[in-house]
Protein backbone atom coordinates (compact mmCIF):
# COMPACT_ATOMS: atom_id res chain seq x y z
CA UNK A 1 0.00 0.00 0.00
CA UNK A 2 2.61 2.62 0.80
CA UNK A 3 4.61 2.02 -2.24
CA UNK A 4 1.37 2.49 -4.04
CA UNK A 5 1.50 5.28 -2.41
CA UNK A 6 4.92 6.47 -3.20
CA UNK A 7 4.30 5.75 -6.87
CA UNK A 8 1.50 7.49 -6.69
CA UNK A 9 3.42 10.30 -5.47
CA UNK A 10 6.09 10.14 -7.24
CA UNK A 11 4.63 11.23 -10.69
CA UNK A 12 3.59 7.89 -12.14
CA UNK A 13 0.04 9.36 -12.89
CA UNK A 14 1.65 12.59 -13.58
CA UNK A 15 -0.34 15.44 -12.69
CA UNK A 16 0.09 19.39 -12.98
CA UNK A 17 3.11 20.33 -15.19
CA UNK A 18 6.10 18.30 -14.27
CA UNK A 19 9.18 19.22 -16.34
CA UNK A 20 9.74 16.22 -18.88
CA UNK A 21 13.69 14.90 -17.54
CA UNK A 22 12.62 15.11 -13.75
CA UNK A 23 9.38 13.73 -14.08
CA UNK A 24 11.13 10.69 -16.45
CA UNK A 25 13.75 10.58 -13.85
CA UNK A 26 11.03 9.91 -10.62
CA UNK A 27 9.58 7.41 -12.90
CA UNK A 28 12.25 5.19 -13.35
CA UNK A 29 13.91 5.98 -9.27
CA UNK A 30 10.20 4.16 -8.70
CA UNK A 31 10.45 1.61 -10.91
CA UNK A 32 13.83 0.89 -9.88
CA UNK A 33 12.61 0.49 -6.22
CA UNK A 34 9.98 -1.54 -6.87
CA UNK A 35 11.73 -4.35 -9.04
CA UNK A 36 14.44 -4.08 -5.81
CA UNK A 37 11.50 -4.50 -3.75
CA UNK A 38 10.06 -7.38 -5.27
CA UNK A 39 12.87 -9.06 -6.28
CA UNK A 40 14.09 -9.05 -2.26
CA UNK A 41 10.94 -10.51 -0.60
CA UNK A 42 9.87 -12.26 -3.38
CA UNK A 43 9.04 -15.55 -1.01
CA UNK A 44 7.23 -13.33 1.49
CA UNK A 45 5.34 -11.31 -1.16
CA UNK A 46 4.26 -14.15 -3.35
CA UNK A 47 1.23 -14.77 -1.36
CA UNK A 48 0.22 -11.31 -0.89
CA UNK A 49 -3.35 -10.62 -3.26
CA UNK A 50 -2.82 -6.35 -2.68
CA UNK A 51 0.54 -6.81 -4.06
CA UNK A 52 -0.41 -8.65 -7.03
CA UNK A 53 -3.36 -6.09 -7.81
CA UNK A 54 -0.51 -3.10 -6.74
CA UNK A 55 1.96 -4.67 -9.53
CA UNK A 56 -0.78 -5.07 -12.39
CA UNK A 57 -2.01 -1.42 -11.39
CA UNK A 58 1.70 -0.27 -11.78
CA UNK A 59 2.26 -1.79 -14.89
CA UNK A 60 -0.71 -0.09 -16.46
CA UNK A 61 0.47 3.05 -15.34
CA UNK A 62 3.87 3.04 -16.91
CA UNK A 63 2.25 1.73 -20.49
CA UNK A 64 0.01 4.71 -20.17
CA UNK A 65 2.81 6.61 -19.71
CA UNK A 66 5.14 5.68 -22.50
CA UNK A 67 3.34 7.62 -24.97
CA UNK A 68 4.27 10.59 -22.66
CA UNK A 69 7.84 9.31 -22.56
CA UNK A 70 8.66 6.80 -24.98
CA UNK A 71 12.03 6.51 -23.48
CA UNK A 72 9.95 4.46 -20.62
CA UNK A 73 9.94 1.45 -23.20
CA UNK A 74 13.15 -0.45 -21.90
CA UNK A 75 11.87 0.04 -17.95
CA UNK A 76 8.87 -1.08 -19.18
CA UNK A 77 10.04 -4.32 -20.80
CA UNK A 78 11.81 -4.87 -17.94
CA UNK A 79 9.34 -4.92 -15.90
CA UNK A 80 7.68 -6.89 -17.60
CA UNK A 81 9.53 -9.66 -17.22
CA UNK A 82 9.74 -9.11 -13.27
CA UNK A 83 5.71 -9.86 -13.77
CA UNK A 84 6.38 -12.85 -16.08
CA UNK A 85 8.56 -14.47 -13.39
CA UNK A 86 6.06 -13.83 -10.49
CA UNK A 87 3.28 -15.45 -12.75
CA UNK A 88 5.61 -18.16 -13.04
CA UNK A 89 5.68 -19.14 -9.63
CA UNK A 90 1.90 -18.30 -8.89
CA UNK A 91 0.97 -21.18 -11.38
CA UNK A 92 3.61 -23.68 -9.49
CA UNK A 93 1.82 -26.87 -7.74
CA UNK A 94 1.41 -26.40 -4.18
CA UNK A 95 4.50 -28.73 -3.40
CA UNK A 96 6.62 -27.08 -5.25
CA UNK A 97 4.94 -23.38 -4.12
CA UNK A 98 5.64 -24.61 -0.26
CA UNK A 99 9.20 -26.01 -1.13
CA UNK A 100 10.01 -22.35 -2.21
CA UNK A 101 8.54 -20.65 0.42
CA UNK A 102 11.59 -22.04 2.64
CA UNK A 103 14.04 -20.40 0.76
CA UNK A 104 15.10 -17.71 2.83
CA UNK A 105 17.52 -14.72 1.65
CA UNK A 106 20.19 -12.95 3.03
CA UNK A 107 20.68 -9.06 2.21
CA UNK A 108 24.26 -8.51 1.64
CA UNK A 109 26.08 -5.05 0.56
CA UNK A 110 26.68 -6.42 -3.19
CA UNK A 111 23.57 -8.31 -3.58
CA UNK A 112 21.41 -11.09 -2.35
CA UNK A 113 22.10 -14.27 -1.72
CA UNK A 114 19.93 -17.07 -0.86
CA UNK A 115 20.32 -18.20 2.69
CA UNK A 116 20.28 -21.79 2.04
CA UNK A 117 17.67 -23.58 -0.44
CA UNK A 118 15.36 -25.82 2.44
CA UNK A 119 14.96 -29.19 0.49
CA UNK A 120 15.27 -32.35 1.93
CA UNK A 121 17.86 -31.56 4.01
CA UNK A 122 15.89 -28.74 5.99
CA UNK A 123 15.52 -29.25 9.61
CA UNK A 124 13.25 -28.71 12.27
CA UNK A 125 12.46 -29.48 15.75
CA UNK A 126 10.13 -32.37 16.48
CA UNK A 127 8.54 -33.33 20.09
CA UNK A 128 7.99 -36.68 20.62
CA UNK A 129 5.88 -37.09 23.97
CA UNK A 130 7.60 -40.06 26.81
CA UNK A 131 5.20 -39.82 28.95
CA UNK A 132 1.59 -37.53 29.81
CA UNK A 133 3.54 -34.92 31.07
CA UNK A 134 6.89 -34.45 29.09
CA UNK A 135 8.44 -35.24 25.95
CA UNK A 136 11.65 -34.98 24.01
CA UNK A 137 12.39 -32.27 21.77
CA UNK A 138 14.83 -33.21 19.00
CA UNK A 139 16.30 -31.95 16.04
CA UNK A 140 15.83 -33.96 12.80
CA UNK A 141 14.74 -33.49 9.09
CA UNK A 142 11.62 -32.95 6.83
CA UNK A 143 12.54 -36.37 5.62
CA UNK A 144 12.60 -38.34 8.70
CA UNK A 145 10.73 -41.17 9.41
CA UNK A 146 9.05 -43.05 12.02
CA UNK A 147 12.04 -45.76 12.42
CA UNK A 148 14.55 -43.12 12.80
CA UNK A 149 12.93 -40.96 14.75
CA UNK A 150 12.09 -43.54 17.55
CA UNK A 151 15.42 -45.24 17.50
CA UNK A 152 16.70 -41.70 18.67
CA UNK A 153 14.00 -41.44 21.22
CA UNK A 154 14.92 -44.74 22.57
CA UNK A 155 18.61 -44.51 22.41
CA UNK A 156 17.91 -40.98 24.50
CA UNK A 157 15.19 -42.66 26.95
CA UNK A 158 18.26 -46.16 27.18
CA UNK A 159 14.73 -48.18 25.93
CA UNK A 160 14.74 -51.31 24.01
CA UNK A 161 13.43 -50.03 20.56
CA UNK A 162 12.07 -53.37 19.19
CA UNK A 163 9.67 -53.32 22.31
CA UNK A 164 8.41 -49.52 20.94
CA UNK A 165 6.03 -47.58 18.66
CA UNK A 166 5.28 -44.14 17.27
CA UNK A 167 2.23 -43.29 17.98
CA UNK A 168 0.22 -40.01 15.89
CA UNK A 169 -2.42 -38.75 18.38
CA UNK A 170 -5.17 -36.61 16.76
CA UNK A 171 -6.63 -33.92 18.92
CA UNK A 172 -9.88 -35.41 19.55
CA UNK A 173 -8.04 -38.48 21.40
CA UNK A 174 -7.72 -41.58 18.45
CA UNK A 175 -4.58 -43.24 17.87
CA UNK A 176 -2.43 -44.22 15.16
CA UNK A 177 0.47 -46.38 15.40
CA UNK A 178 2.94 -45.73 12.61
CA UNK A 179 4.80 -47.80 10.39
CA UNK A 180 8.41 -48.12 10.29
CA UNK A 181 8.65 -46.34 7.13
CA UNK A 182 6.06 -43.80 7.51
CA UNK A 183 7.47 -40.30 6.82
CA UNK A 184 6.28 -38.13 9.91
CA UNK A 185 6.26 -34.81 7.99
CA UNK A 186 4.88 -36.38 4.67
CA UNK A 187 1.47 -33.99 3.06
CA UNK A 188 -0.53 -37.16 3.67
CA UNK A 189 0.02 -37.37 7.51
CA UNK A 190 -2.65 -34.70 8.80
CA UNK A 191 -0.81 -32.67 11.71
CA UNK A 192 -1.15 -34.71 14.95
CA UNK A 193 -2.23 -33.86 18.57
CA UNK A 194 1.29 -34.93 19.61
CA UNK A 195 3.53 -37.52 18.60
CA UNK A 196 4.44 -40.35 21.41
CA UNK A 197 6.66 -43.16 22.11
CA UNK A 198 4.83 -46.00 23.07
CA UNK A 199 5.24 -49.89 24.24
CA UNK A 200 3.89 -52.39 22.13
CA UNK A 201 1.02 -52.44 24.22
CA UNK A 202 0.06 -48.29 23.90
CA UNK A 203 1.03 -47.52 27.78
CA UNK A 204 3.25 -44.99 27.79
CA UNK A 205 7.34 -45.66 27.95
CA UNK A 206 7.10 -43.33 31.15
CA UNK A 207 4.17 -42.78 33.92
CA UNK A 208 3.76 -39.52 34.48
CA UNK A 209 6.77 -38.35 36.61
CA UNK A 210 5.21 -37.79 39.65
CA UNK A 211 4.61 -41.96 39.66
CA UNK A 212 7.57 -42.61 38.22
CA UNK A 213 9.71 -45.01 40.64
CA UNK A 214 12.74 -44.47 38.02
CA UNK A 215 13.72 -40.78 39.21
CA UNK A 216 15.13 -41.98 42.16
CA UNK A 217 17.92 -44.12 40.25
CA UNK A 218 18.02 -41.87 37.54
CA UNK A 219 21.42 -40.41 37.08
CA UNK A 220 22.22 -37.25 35.16
CA UNK A 221 24.06 -36.69 32.25
CA UNK A 222 24.91 -33.48 32.39
CA UNK A 223 26.95 -33.92 35.26
CA UNK A 224 29.76 -36.02 33.72
CA UNK A 225 30.41 -33.16 30.28
CA UNK A 226 32.39 -30.79 30.10
CA UNK A 227 30.46 -27.29 31.16
CA UNK A 228 32.76 -25.30 28.05
CA UNK A 229 31.62 -28.16 25.80
CA UNK A 230 27.70 -27.80 26.63
CA UNK A 231 27.80 -24.13 26.16
CA UNK A 232 29.58 -24.19 22.48
CA UNK A 233 27.42 -27.03 21.45
CA UNK A 234 24.51 -25.14 22.36
CA UNK A 235 25.60 -21.93 20.71
CA UNK A 236 26.28 -23.82 17.41
CA UNK A 237 22.69 -24.93 17.69
CA UNK A 238 21.39 -21.83 18.12
CA UNK A 239 23.66 -19.89 15.55
CA UNK A 240 22.08 -22.58 12.94
CA UNK A 241 18.57 -21.57 13.84
CA UNK A 242 19.50 -17.71 14.19
CA UNK A 243 21.66 -18.03 10.96
CA UNK A 244 18.68 -19.32 9.23
CA UNK A 245 16.19 -16.22 10.43
CA UNK A 246 15.69 -13.73 7.66
CA UNK A 247 15.11 -9.95 9.22
CA UNK A 248 12.02 -9.77 7.24
CA UNK A 249 10.31 -12.56 9.63
CA UNK A 250 10.42 -10.41 12.32
CA UNK A 251 7.94 -7.74 10.48
CA UNK A 252 5.88 -10.51 9.40
CA UNK A 253 5.88 -12.35 12.82
CA UNK A 254 4.36 -8.50 14.44
CA UNK A 255 1.97 -7.53 11.68
CA UNK A 256 0.35 -10.81 10.85
CA UNK A 257 -2.51 -11.57 13.24
CA UNK A 258 -2.44 -15.23 12.16
CA UNK A 259 -0.68 -17.67 13.99
CA UNK A 260 1.54 -19.04 11.31
CA UNK A 261 1.51 -17.72 7.86
CA UNK A 262 4.32 -19.46 7.09
CA UNK A 263 6.92 -16.93 6.48
CA UNK A 264 8.08 -17.09 9.98
CA UNK A 265 9.02 -20.53 10.21
CA UNK A 266 13.16 -20.37 11.33
CA UNK A 267 11.88 -17.10 13.39
CA UNK A 268 9.37 -19.50 14.99
CA UNK A 269 11.97 -22.26 15.89
CA UNK A 270 14.74 -19.89 17.72
CA UNK A 271 12.01 -18.66 19.75
CA UNK A 272 10.86 -22.52 20.90
CA UNK A 273 14.68 -23.08 21.20
CA UNK A 274 15.03 -20.52 23.78
CA UNK A 275 11.32 -21.41 25.16
CA UNK A 276 13.00 -25.40 25.51
CA UNK A 277 16.05 -24.22 26.85
CA UNK A 278 14.51 -22.54 29.45
CA UNK A 279 12.31 -25.55 30.73
CA UNK A 280 14.99 -28.57 30.05
CA UNK A 281 16.75 -26.32 32.70
CA UNK A 282 14.30 -26.39 35.13
CA UNK A 283 13.56 -29.90 34.42
CA UNK A 284 17.27 -31.57 34.50
CA UNK A 285 17.29 -29.79 38.10
CA UNK A 286 13.78 -31.04 39.35
CA UNK A 287 14.25 -34.64 38.51
CA UNK A 288 17.46 -34.69 40.42
CA UNK A 289 16.65 -36.55 43.82
CA UNK A 290 20.28 -35.81 45.18
CA UNK A 291 20.72 -32.98 46.92
CA UNK A 292 24.37 -33.03 46.29
CA UNK A 293 24.20 -33.85 42.68
CA UNK A 294 21.28 -30.69 42.52
CA UNK A 295 24.32 -28.52 43.76
CA UNK A 296 26.51 -29.34 40.88
CA UNK A 297 23.75 -28.98 38.51
CA UNK A 298 23.12 -25.60 39.54
CA UNK A 299 26.72 -24.96 39.37
CA UNK A 300 26.69 -26.25 36.20
CA UNK A 301 24.03 -24.52 34.17
CA UNK A 302 25.97 -21.17 36.08
CA UNK A 303 28.92 -22.17 34.27
CA UNK A 304 27.01 -22.46 30.91
CA UNK A 305 25.35 -19.51 30.92
CA UNK A 306 28.42 -17.68 31.60
CA UNK A 307 29.88 -19.60 28.84
CA UNK A 308 27.03 -18.98 26.34
CA UNK A 309 27.48 -14.60 27.55
CA UNK A 310 31.32 -15.26 26.54
CA UNK A 311 30.54 -16.86 23.17
CA UNK A 312 28.41 -13.71 22.62
CA UNK A 313 25.09 -16.16 22.70
CA UNK A 314 22.67 -13.97 24.65
CA UNK A 315 19.42 -15.89 23.55
CA UNK A 316 20.43 -19.55 25.35
CA UNK A 317 22.36 -17.29 27.94
CA UNK A 318 19.50 -15.49 29.30
CA UNK A 319 16.97 -18.94 28.87
CA UNK A 320 19.09 -20.43 31.35
CA UNK A 321 19.34 -17.95 33.91
CA UNK A 322 15.27 -17.67 33.30
CA UNK A 323 15.29 -21.19 33.61
CA UNK A 324 17.24 -20.87 37.34
CA UNK A 325 15.11 -18.17 38.51
CA UNK A 326 11.82 -19.63 38.04
CA UNK A 327 9.17 -20.18 41.24
CA UNK A 328 10.01 -24.17 41.13
CA UNK A 329 13.61 -23.82 40.78
CA UNK A 330 14.13 -20.93 42.91
CA UNK A 331 12.04 -22.05 46.19
CA UNK A 332 14.45 -24.76 46.53
CA UNK A 333 16.35 -23.22 49.29
CA UNK A 334 18.33 -25.75 50.96
CA UNK A 335 19.64 -26.13 47.65
CA UNK A 336 20.67 -22.88 46.84
CA UNK A 337 22.14 -22.32 50.41
CA UNK A 338 25.07 -25.02 49.48
CA UNK A 339 26.06 -23.14 46.06
CA UNK A 340 29.50 -21.63 47.20
CA UNK A 341 29.77 -18.34 47.17
CA UNK A 342 31.85 -17.31 43.88
CA UNK A 343 28.94 -19.22 41.77
CA UNK A 344 26.35 -16.96 43.82
CA UNK A 345 28.53 -13.67 42.92
CA UNK A 346 28.48 -15.05 39.05
CA UNK A 347 24.66 -15.61 38.85
CA UNK A 348 24.19 -12.38 40.42
CA UNK A 349 26.31 -10.75 37.78
CA UNK A 350 24.43 -12.59 34.67
CA UNK A 351 20.60 -11.79 36.50
CA UNK A 352 22.03 -8.42 36.35
CA UNK A 353 21.68 -8.68 32.48
CA UNK A 354 17.94 -9.97 32.82
CA UNK A 355 17.18 -7.01 34.56
CA UNK A 356 13.95 -5.22 33.11
CA UNK A 357 14.30 -1.78 34.36
CA UNK A 358 15.06 1.35 32.68
CA UNK A 359 14.11 -0.85 29.67
CA UNK A 360 16.74 -3.13 29.47
CA UNK A 361 19.30 -1.14 30.03
CA UNK A 362 21.55 -3.22 31.25
CA UNK A 363 21.23 -5.63 28.72
CA UNK A 364 21.37 -2.89 26.07
CA UNK A 365 24.42 -1.84 27.40
CA UNK A 366 26.13 -5.14 27.19
CA UNK A 367 24.87 -6.33 24.15
CA UNK A 368 25.98 -3.31 22.27
CA UNK A 369 29.72 -3.77 23.59
CA UNK A 370 29.96 -6.67 21.88
CA UNK A 371 31.51 -7.64 18.73
CA UNK A 372 29.28 -9.27 15.89
CA UNK A 373 28.87 -12.12 14.81
CA UNK A 374 26.31 -12.46 18.31
CA UNK A 375 22.74 -13.80 19.15
CA UNK A 376 20.83 -11.56 20.81
CA UNK A 377 18.25 -12.24 23.04
CA UNK A 378 15.24 -12.68 20.54
CA UNK A 379 11.92 -12.21 22.62
CA UNK A 380 13.17 -8.58 24.03
CA UNK A 381 13.46 -8.26 19.91
CA UNK A 382 10.04 -8.91 19.38
CA UNK A 383 9.20 -6.88 21.77
CA UNK A 384 10.93 -3.74 20.80
CA UNK A 385 9.49 -4.58 17.03
CA UNK A 386 5.64 -4.54 18.55
CA UNK A 387 6.04 -1.49 20.67
CA UNK A 388 6.63 0.76 17.71
CA UNK A 389 4.18 -0.84 15.50
CA UNK A 390 1.27 -0.83 18.26
CA UNK A 391 2.24 2.93 19.44
CA UNK A 392 2.99 4.75 16.27
CA UNK A 393 -0.12 5.03 14.01
CA UNK A 394 0.92 3.47 9.95
CA UNK A 395 -1.25 6.76 8.35
CA UNK A 396 -1.78 9.59 9.04
CA UNK A 397 -4.46 11.26 7.25
CA UNK A 398 -3.71 8.78 4.35
CA UNK A 399 -0.19 9.41 4.31
CA UNK A 400 2.39 6.83 5.24
CA UNK A 401 3.92 7.40 8.90
CA UNK A 402 7.37 6.61 7.30
CA UNK A 403 8.96 7.59 10.41
CA UNK A 404 7.61 4.47 12.16
CA UNK A 405 8.75 2.57 8.95
CA UNK A 406 12.02 4.03 9.55
CA UNK A 407 12.08 2.86 13.56
CA UNK A 408 10.82 -0.38 12.30
CA UNK A 409 13.45 -1.21 9.41
CA UNK A 410 16.91 0.11 11.61
CA UNK A 411 15.09 -2.55 14.41
CA UNK A 412 14.75 -5.44 11.70
CA UNK A 413 18.53 -4.37 10.53
CA UNK A 414 19.80 -5.15 13.70
CA UNK A 415 19.41 -8.53 12.84
CA UNK A 416 21.34 -8.17 9.68
CA UNK A 417 24.32 -6.63 11.50
CA UNK A 418 24.40 -9.10 14.44
CA UNK A 419 24.79 -12.10 11.66
CA UNK A 420 27.75 -10.10 10.07
CA UNK A 421 30.85 -12.03 9.33
CA UNK A 422 28.85 -15.74 11.00
CA UNK A 423 32.02 -18.52 10.64
CA UNK A 424 30.48 -20.38 13.54
CA UNK A 425 31.92 -20.96 17.09
CA UNK A 426 35.81 -20.60 17.21
CA UNK A 427 36.05 -23.46 19.15
CA UNK A 428 35.18 -27.16 18.36
CA UNK A 429 33.08 -28.78 21.06
CA UNK A 430 33.91 -32.20 21.84
CA UNK A 431 32.11 -34.00 18.97
CA UNK A 432 30.71 -36.96 21.80
CA UNK A 433 27.40 -38.85 22.00
CA UNK A 434 27.47 -37.30 25.30
CA UNK A 435 27.81 -34.07 24.09
CA UNK A 436 25.18 -34.19 21.70
CA UNK A 437 22.68 -35.58 22.70
CA UNK A 438 22.66 -33.43 26.00
CA UNK A 439 22.13 -30.40 23.93
CA UNK A 440 20.07 -32.33 20.74
CA UNK A 441 17.77 -34.56 22.78
CA UNK A 442 16.21 -31.93 25.16
CA UNK A 443 14.23 -34.21 27.98
CA UNK A 444 11.40 -31.31 28.97
CA UNK A 445 8.40 -31.40 31.36
CA UNK A 446 5.72 -29.56 29.68
CA UNK A 447 3.17 -29.43 32.95
CA UNK A 448 3.50 -26.60 35.58
CA UNK A 449 1.27 -28.63 37.82
CA UNK A 450 4.11 -31.33 37.82
CA UNK A 451 6.95 -29.10 37.81
CA UNK A 452 5.60 -27.68 41.18
CA UNK A 453 5.02 -30.99 42.42
CA UNK A 454 8.38 -32.09 42.10
CA UNK A 455 9.92 -29.28 43.39
CA UNK A 456 7.60 -29.54 46.63
CA UNK A 457 8.54 -33.59 46.87
CA UNK A 458 12.28 -32.48 46.71
CA UNK A 459 12.27 -29.92 49.40
CA UNK A 460 8.53 -29.85 50.91
CA UNK A 461 7.14 -26.89 51.98
CA UNK A 462 7.83 -25.68 55.83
Amino acid sequence: MFIFRLADKSGLRCRGKEEGKEALYRKRKVLHLVSQWSSLYKDFLREEEHVKLFMKTLYRYVLEDVYEFPTLEKDLKEFQKLLRRRHTVDDYSPHQKNKALFQQLSLRENGIQLRGAHSEHREVMCHVYVSSDSYLSTRVRTTVVAQELLHAVAQRMEKPVEDMVLVAQTYSGEKRVLQPHDCIFSESLALPGRLMACWRDLNEILPPLTDCVELAQRPSRLLGINTWDVSVALTNLDWSLFNSVHEQELVYYTFSRQASSGHTVALEQLLQRCNEVQQWVMSEVLLCPSLGKRVQLLKKFIKIAAHCKAQRNLNSSFAIIMGLNTAAVSRLNQTWEKVPGKFKKLFSELELLTDPSLNHKAYRDAFRKMKPPKIPFMPLLLKDITFIHEGNKTFHDNLVNFEKLHMIADTVRHIRHCQTEQTGSEVATSDSVDVRSSVHYLHIIDNQQTLFELSHRLEPRA
